[in-house]
């Protein structure tokens, strides 16, 4: 945990707070669409619905980027080490799109599944927020996605346990796996970064606006994703969501 400035939380700390609050219905959505009976289906689908969301990250980060550089020739100290952050998390998350492309077909679908239907309105509302915060607001807002997806990728071992239930090859979750393990560190860089910005309040709500846009636009998707699965019983969740470009 970072410490307090002041006596006050840092605002990573503050931020995990309050996502705390909506934390529960993510969580329930994710075991929902996790549930065993007809996984094979859902996790294509929700294999086509995440590359529908990352293939928007890197995108994002650039346009943010952009508008950081600019934000920092008139002066605003946001400007330099937000540009710098999302300079590198480009570099780290370049590609995953494909990665999904790749699991996709490994899973028995094809790439049209993702690159030819028209994106769900969901998926719309998941990441087409950022934009109009990015362009209309301030690109500091697009944190508070990225903390979401990142902090949310999926648990040590879920990899497993759905090549078990569904009997898809491995190669069909190289995604799910590289997540698990890549995700922590970029957690704890954004933390640092968070705390480390001198953030205005204004500043710091659009942060946390933003990471509770997008916890409700991930839980609808998975409403959507695990809709007609049984709901699991008391403690058989499957762990956590894996986040999409989309993750960011």
């Amino acid at each position: 945990m970072t410490p307090a400035r002041g006596g006050r939380p840092a605002a990573s700390v503050r931020l995990d707070a309050t996502l705390a609050l909506v934390e529960p219905a993510l969580r329930a959505a994710t075991a929902r669409l996790w549930h065993p009976d007809g996984l094979t289906g859902r996790y294509r689908a929700y294999l086509a619905a995440m590359h529908m969301v990352i293939r928007a990250s890197v995108p994002l980060m650039e346009r943010a980027a952009v508008r950081a550089r600019r934000l920092e020739r008139s002066g605003d100290p946001l400007g330099r080490p937000l540009a710098a952050h999302l300079a590198a998390h480009i570099e780290e998350e370049r590609d995953h799109d494909a990665w999904l492309l790749d699991d996709l077909v490994a899973a028995g679908s094809g790439p049209d599944a993702a690159l030819g239907a028209v994106p769900p309105p969901d998926v719309a509302a998941l990441t087409g927020a950022q934009y109009y915060w990015i362009e209309h607001h301030h690109p500091v807002a697009l944190l508070g996605y990225v903390t979401v997806l990142e902090g949310h990728a999926p648990a040590a071992g879920l990899a497993d346990r759905l090549a078990r239930l569904t009997g898809l090859p491995d190669a069909a979750f190289r995604t799910v796996r590289a997540h698990a393990q890549l995700d922590g560190g970029h957690v704890a860089g954004l933390r640092a970064l968070l705390d480390a910005l001198p953030l205005t309040r204004a500043q710091e709500a659009a942060v946390a606006v933003s990471a509770l846009h997008t916890m409700d636009a991930l839980t609808q998707l998975f409403v959507r994703l695990g809709r007609g699965a049984p709901a699991p019983g008391p403690g058989r969740g499957a762990g956590r969501p894996v986040p999409t470009g989309g993750r960011a």
